[in-house]
């Protein structure tokens, strides 16, 4: 009985929608951004004992976690084998036995796009933030953007620092990252190697199409997302009565005029 209440408390934390659980999940979302700041900074600083000690401590972290959401998990072999939960093993190996460079630090980043687009995190800032409602395909569009930008800067960084003189620290490859994917493209940095050039290709094609899905969502009339009842249709006018596809009457959730 212990062990099964103890297993309900930590899913009522991952999953549950009381104040605990919210400041938990908001936890998890600022300890991964604290990564993510501590992956830039220590591109600037020497390899030692120091920045091996919290590499640990965060492989550490990222154990448990993943640990937690496989305890908790209805389906623990099919999360271990998705896409981040191979994601996340190889990230936790990385940092608990440094073989390859510094960890596959850009899989770092994508622990960012798991958690912030998981239903519970969504549903979260839906409730805490009413302006995410409101605009929440343009947010959702900017931080993807952003997300495959840090997740790309630190690909470049890990697979050119020590190869690339050009690129010594994460400033260096944020920069190399921005000109491309805006293709700008001054020249004064450029990756070496045909993995390099293949890298660049991708940056390019991949980093246009979110840019252009941004832009496209900026200007696109803001619609609010509540799903029909009738025919499922998510994406309304903000002040519709009736679904414009079946005539339902809906009751679209309105905090009024900023």
């Amino acid at each position: 009985m212990a062990y099964r209440s103890l297993r309900t408390q930590f899913r009522d934390l991952y999953e549950g929608p009381a104040p605990a659980a919210d400041r938990f999940r908001y936890g998890l979302l600022a300890f991964d951004l604290l990564t993510v700041s501590w992956l830039v900074a220590s591109s600037f600083l020497p390899r030692g004992a120091h920045t091996t000690t919290i590499d640990l401590a965060i492989g550490l972290v990222f154990l448990a976690d993943l640990l937690a959401r496989l305890w908790i998990s209805r389906k623990p072999l099919r999360e271990i084998l998705s896409f981040w939960g191979i994601a996340d093993i190889l990230v936790i190996v990385s940092l608990l036995f440094p073989i390859w460079g510094e960890g596959l630090a850009f899989l770092r980043v994508l622990r960012l796009y798991r958690v912030f687009h998981s239903p519970q995190t969504l549903d979260q800032l839906r409730d805490d933030i009413p302006g995410f409602r409101r605009h929440e395909q343009a947010v959702r569009a900017g931080l993807n953007l952003l997300i495959f930008l840090f997740a790309t800067t630190a690909l470049v960084y890990q697979t050119q620092s020590g190869v690339n003189d050009k690129i010594t620290n994460y400033v260096d490859a944020l920069y190399f990252t921005v000109t491309t994917l805006s293709t700008t493209g001054f020249g004064d940095i450029t990756l070496v190697g045909t993995g390099g050039k293949l890298l660049s290709v991708a940056i390019m094609i991949v980093g246009i199409s979110l840019f252009l899905r941004l832009v496209q969502v900026v200007l696109r009339p803001p619609k609010a997302h509540f799903p029909c009842p009738t025919c499922g249709l998510r994406r309304h006018d903000h002040d519709a009565v009736h679904c414009k596809a079946c005539g339902t009457v809906l009751n679209i959730p309105d905090d009024g005029l900023d």
